[in-house]
């Protein structure tokens, strides 16, 4: 979810350049108030660390198959994101923006495949950094500035958090507890309920049946609370719906939710 070499790019990606004071000595990065990669974008990868900020604002699923991650849903169909408007505006105040947003158009990633190191890098193909007049500039002289620093460390807190999300995803598939979700919505007057599939979450009654030494490791090692984060966002899942109506985004009935890229 971190961390991938170029030939496997994550989510809004197109292109990956390591950040360097030869190359990029001019360089800024100006701050954008829209985010045009996100306006079609229905969903997008979390930490555990995000699960109590998240689950108030959107529903928190996960993704099909053994490599299953946790995703924040923005939308429940693939192109729709209910929180941004066509230009990639964000429409509503105070709202959480996940870390994997934020921390575009940097990541940290490997020069090589078999690169021990991470090198903080940036999507050549973003109009955030460049050589413009204006903005922050990332180095002072062959040195880091202050402000290049402090992308450095969000990247760094954003990986550490990813390999505690693994742990936790790694811990949930060895106690059984993720299933195939659906959700049926019902709308006022619609003949047929829009039927959404096509992720994860977690099983309720085998939370409830998990032996005593389970359950308290869950509690000890602040997994349970984030289950039970997980499981009261669900009810966002309406809300979602509903906004998509009002929107005049909605699929035919007997819809599937699209993982995530």
């Amino acid at each position: 979810m971190a961390s991938a070499p170029q030939s496997q790019l994550p989510l809004f990606y197109n292109a990956l350049e390591p950040l360097s004071s030869q190359a990029h000595a001019k360089f800024r990065t100006r701050t954008r108030d829209k985010a045009p990669f996100l306006a079609s974008q229905h969903a997008v990868p979390l930490t555990i660390d995000e699960f109590p900020l998240v689950q108030r604002f959107m529903p928190i699923v996960f993704t099909l198959g053994d490599d299953a991650i946790p995703i924040a849903l923005m939308g429940l169909n693939e192109g729709v994101n209910v929180f941004v408007d066509d230009e990639g505006t964000i429409t509503e105040k105070n709202l959480y923006i996940p870390a994997y947003i934020r921390r575009y158009p940097y990541m940290l990633a490997r020069l090589r495949p078999d690169a021990q190191e991470l090198s903080l890098c940036f999507d050549p193909t973003s109009d955030a950094i460049g050589d413009f007049e204006e903005g922050e500039a990332l180095f002072d002289g062959d040195q880091p500035t202050d402000f290049t620093k402090g992308i450095l460390q969000f990247n760094e807190a954003f990986e550490q958090a990813g390999g505690r999300t693994q742990a936790f995803m790694k811990e949930l598939k060895e106690l059984g507890l993720l299933m195939d979700g659906e959700i049926s919505i019902q709308p006022e007057g619609a003949e047929r309920p829009f039927i959404y599939r096509g992720f994860q979450m977690i099983d309720e009654k085998k939370l409830q049946e998990l032996r005593g030494d389970q359950l308290r490791k869950a509690n000890q090692n602040g997994m349970l609370p984030l289950l039970y984060a997980h499981l009261f966002s669900l009810s966002l899942m309406r809300e979602i719906f509903g906004r998509q109506m009002q929107l005049g985004k909605m699929p035919q009935p007997q819809a599937q939710l699209d993982p995530v890229a």
